[in-house]
């Protein structure tokens, strides 16, 4: 074989190369995980099935499932605390996705003093959500007090800058609106402290998304005389389509991180030393969320357009 058949023979197609340079990018992560975090995993599938001696916490029982028995049929809290943090991860990953890239545009778009104006909007995420989100508590518990006039308008004011919460649910109720959309509506006004505080990353990457489309697919919108509305559905939606399940992936862990069946088995095993029946709650709240990213990310994965 000669050498030029044998540099033929080592070349790599167009997908190969691309498959090495992802596997490489991903090379850093990958050895630590195997040596970091794979034995936590089988620690905490270990701890799940078994009792612990709090005495001498190097005493350890071998119990099987008795553990998740006593999660899902003897523990007081633990199934509904499971069911509100699922329901909320899933009511909050779409407001954080369709928020974040609505702002994302508004940033990307060309003007004078654009840096200045996303340093500023970057400011009251990280330092003022929470107050946000006080006002809107506060405004929201006078209301369901049945506290009406102006101090009720005041406070609505309040929460949401000036403008009255109480009008719009009153102008949606008028347009006939499904009480379904409008209490998802009156949710999203309610946890709009928590959907700001959480799309700060989302929105960076949405705007690098947003950079990276070439400018000839907007040229060719144009010229064939596509409105806004039909260039955002057409190139800039598509386009971003990636990204939005790097977002969701993103949110789900986010969220999940930050729930209350979390904080549950992080109580459980500090306040009352219950090491085996946290161990349970981790991974069953674990493994159901990773059931959920995967269909989700299935069914976004199966819509998306890769450019390449």
């Amino acid at each position: 074989m000669t050498q030029t058949a044998k540099k033929k023979k080592l070349r790599l197609s167009y997908e190969a190369r691309n498959a090495l340079r992802g596997y490489s990018f991903i090379l850093p992560w990958l050895i630590g995980f195997l040596l970091f975090y794979v034995g936590c995993l089988v620690n905490l599938v270990r701890y799940s099935c078994s009792a612990f001696n709090t005495e001498n916490l190097q005493e350890i029982t071998w119990v099987g499932l008795d553990n998740f028995v006593t999660a899902f049929t003897a523990h007081g809290s633990f199934n509904q605390t499971l069911v509100s943090s699922i329901m909320d991860m899933l009511i909050d990953l779409p407001m954080i996705i369709f928020f974040s890239l609505f702002v994302a545009m508004l940033l990307n778009r060309k003007f004078k003093g654009r840096g200045l104006v996303r340093a500023i909007f970057f400011l009251p995420i990280i330092l003022s959500a929470d107050a946000v989100g006080a006002a809107i508590t506060r405004a929201t518990e006078l209301m369901n007090a049945g506290v009406t006039g102006a101090s009720a308008e005041m406070a609505a004011a309040a929460a949401n800058g000036g403008v009255s919460v109480s009008y719009f649910i009153e102008l949606f109720g008028e347009l006939a609106m499904p009480p379904t959309v409008l209490e998802y509506i009156v949710g999203a006004v309610n946890r709009i402290a928590s959907i700001i505080q959480g799309s700060g990353v989302q929105i960076i990457l949405f705007i690098a998304a947003l950079q990276s489309i070439p400018g000839s697919l907007y040229e060719v919108a144009r010229i064939e005389g596509a409105t806004g509305y039909e260039t955002f559905w057409k190139v800039t939606f598509p386009m971003v389509m990636p990204h939005i399940i790097t977002n969701t992936i993103y949110t789900l862990v986010d969220r999940f991180s930050t729930s209350q069946v979390v904080k549950l088995a992080s109580d459980t095993y500090r306040n009352y030393y219950q090491y085996g029946l946290s161990s349970a709650f981790s991974l069953v709240s674990t493994l159901i969320t990773i059931a959920i990213l995967g269909l989700i990310v299935w069914l976004l994965n199966r819509r998306t357009f890769y450019y390449n």
